[in-house]
Order: structure tokens, then sequence, then C-alpha cells
């Protein structure tokens, strides 16, 4: 089950559960969309990956016990543990490899 993680960890934008700019990787790795076009062009800096959108777990539910009252999102943020340039430099020897090559 997702994590659902409540930040960018670059630039620390709060994403809602049901945010629609949420992009995660394979990993699960969390940034909001700004990020992942405009600094990180479908990169993840932690593994190489590529991003797709963040699922929405239902809020009410829609099955007994399978929703956000009964598994919640995490409250508990994450942040980068890379520098602004170490990320860009990363990012420019993988984003020109497709993501399904990587």
């Amino acid at each position: 089950m997702l994590e659902i993680r409540p930040n960018c960890e670059l630039c620390e934008r709060e994403l809602a559960p049901d945010s629609s700019a949420a992009r995660i990787c394979s990993y699960e790795c969390t940034f909001c969309s700004d990020c992942v076009r405009d600094m990180l062009e479908n990169v993840c800096p932690n593994c190489g990956g590529g991003f797709v959108p963040r699922p929405i777990r239902p809020v009410s539910d829609r099955r007994d016990g399978v929703s956000l009252a009964h598994q919640p999102a995490s409250t508990l943020p994450v942040h980068s543990s890379y520098s602004h340039d170490e990320i860009r430099a990363f990012v420019n020897g993988v984003k020109d490899i497709p993501a399904e090559q990587r």
C-alpha cells in the first residue's frame, strides 16, 4: 500500500492525499508536477526512474475497510538529501535515456 507522502521532496510543497499534482517513482519518491517538469525533467534524483501521477486513495469506503479513514496518508515530511547542484548534475546525465530504458 502506498505511503502517500505529504510533500514534494524538493520544494516542500504540500501535497494533500487528493492532490492531482503529486508524482511518484517506483520507489514512491514524491515530488510535485512542477518540480518533475521544470527541475527533474522526469528523472527521479534518488533512483533515476521516471514519474507517474500518484493514485488517489478513496476518502470513503467503497469496499469495507478500504479508504483513507482506515489507511491514512503519511504525515511525516520527506526531504531530498541531495543539493540542487547534485540533482541537476544527476538529471543531466540521465534525462536523455527514456525512462523505460534506465
